[in-house]
């Protein structure tokens, strides 16, 4: 056999690609991992605010454009471990009802090919793996589980855990964040030999200790350190996947490192670059038997576009939040609805602790422009920060394509009233307790689980099956059927656990 074939091809090296090769490797199957981004470098600069928000040094410096032909940098990470390298590591499941179809404001979110139950195992699985800390029964929207979490929740500091109080006082039901950690605690109290420990530098930013439970951390370099049979290439960006003479079969996988054209080939060819590049790696993979791209009969890859209609909130409290590590805690009262409102909202969530350097960049109110200098630390020490996340719908306009060799990526938003309404919930709550902040804006992010290669609603054979808040997009070549998750060496797709 030459020595560019494997068993098995895995391009991606993100929570996606990087479980399922982890899972696979005991075979003894011959697995090889493409990834187009190297190691992310360890240094003290990775716990730097102004660098990696501001600067924005981690990010790709690719130049995409939007349907209006303004050019923009897509905040992606091209790195072993793909964006889990700087996520947030909230590692939740979906609701049960998630999978069913369910009324949003503005439209349906479609109904899943398979229930919460089927997923239910992998969730239980994925939670070991992902080292995940949490605590069953306090989430009132949380799904039916087979078991508790493999690890205590992280406990509160004291303003948080405050804050919980008092918003149970309001009658919610404020819970500790599911999160993927190497936390190690004893009494509330980090233990000496924590791989992870409380520092205001985790959500968002690469961890420099390896305490964060990224798909690098977690499933590629034990994978290496353990089994000879799996080949990790760094630097190899998958140009297009070449099919045989029947179009059927993934005959070529062609390679782009250190400035030489490779091929490569595998019995099973799996495609997990995330959402958006996935889609783009099977739109370049044209020919004359498929003319709108691999798997793409019914040309919806690269549609149905999703983001969460996200925010990021900081409010200016009246006394000092002396907090560290900010991020363990959660509302979902309002995930379905709320009195007032039949519809779904989303989710509350705390994030990580604001850093002068990052209000500094920030666009600021008109009401503070003003001042000649802003008092950025003193803001930062005052400040309580929030993540808003609310759902948004699947639109067939909205696409990611190539228009010659440019990357278009066409977004028409949705669904806004509900992340409104949620920021005006938090608003509410905030002023309930006393607390009455000023809160800030710090601009809205698209989804880190963004989603694009598939349609809503069931598509031809061969083509993507639709998928619906997946953690991890991943695709696989496959013989016949639409599945939801991998496939062989024909073409297909599917979901995994998040």
């Amino acid at each position: 056999m030459p020595s560019n074939h494997y068993d098995i091809i895995v391009i991606g090296s993100g929570p996606g690609g990087a479980s399922l090769a982890h899972r696979l490797a005991p075979t003894g199957k011959r697995i090889l991992m493409l990834e187009r981004g190297d190691y992310l470098p360890r240094s003290l600069v990775n716990l730097d605010a102004k660098s990696v928000f501001v600067d924005a040094i981690y990010q790709t410096k690719d130049t995409w454009f939007g349907a209006n032909g303004e050019a923009f940098h897509p905040g992606l990470h091209y790195f072993v471990g793909g964006n889990s390298k700087v996520y947030g590591a909230a590692l939740f499941r979906m609701r049960e009802r998630d999978f069913g179809a369910l009324q949003h404001a503005d439209g349906v979110s479609p109904a899943w090919p398979l229930g919460y139950d089927v997923f239910e195992p992998y969730y239980a699985e994925a939670e070991r793996l992902f080292h995940v800390h949490g605590q069953r029964g306090e989430d009132p929207t949380e799904p039916w589980s087979s078991g508790p979490y493999p690890y205590p929740p992280v406990s509160n500091e004291p303003r948080i855990e405050e804050l919980s109080a008092n918003l149970t006082k309001e009658g919610l039901h404020p819970f500790h964040l599911p999160m993927g950690v190497l936390m190690d605690e004893k009494d509330g109290k980090v233990t000496p030999t924590s791989p992870c420990f409380r520092y205001d530098a985790f959500d968002g930013f690469p961890c420099p200790f390896n305490g964060k439970s990224d798909s690098q951390v977690m499933c590629v370099d034990p994978t290496i350190a353990a089994w000879p049979n799996f080949t990790l290439l760094t630097d190899a960006y998958v140009s297009k996947l070449e099919t045989d003479a029947s179009g059927r079969s993934v005959s070529q996988v062609h390679v782009t490192r250190d400035g030489q054209e490779e091929r490569y080939a595998a019995d099973i060819v799996v495609v997990a670059c995330g959402a958006l590049s996935s889609a783009l790696l099977l739109l370049r993979s044209a020919s004359d038997k498929h003319p709108k791209g691999l798997a793409n009969g019914s040309d919806q890859v690269g549609r149905n576009y999703m983001r969460h209609n996200m925010s990021v909130l900081m409010a200016l409290m009246k006394e000092p939040n002396p907090t560290v590590f900010q991020k363990t805690l959660a509302v979902s009262d309002f995930y379905f609805g709320a009195p007032d409102w039949d519809y779904p909202l989303g989710l509350i969530q705390m994030c990580g602790k604001t850093h002068a350097a990052q209000i500094r960049g920030e666009e600021l109110p008109e009401w503070l422009e003003w001042l000649p200098k802003m008092p950025f630390e003193r803001m930062a020490e005052h400040s309580m920060d929030f993540w808003l996340q609310s759902e948004d719908l699947p639109r067939p306009e909205n696409r990611i394509s190539y228009n010659g060799d440019r990357v278009v990526l066409d977004i028409h938003e949705g669904n806004l009233e509900a992340a409104a309404r949620l920021k005006q919930k938090l608003r509410d709550l905030l002023n309930a307790i006393g607390a009455h902040p000023v809160l800030l804006g710090r601009g809205s992010t698209s989804a880190r689980t963004s989603r694009s290669a598939a349609p809503p609603t069931r598509p031809a054979r061969h083509d993507l099956a639709p998928i619906r808040r997946p953690p991890c997009s991943i695709s696989i070549a496959r013989r016949t059927s639409w599945t939801t998750s991998i496939s062989r060496t024909r073409a297909s797709s599917p979901p995994l656990a998040r």
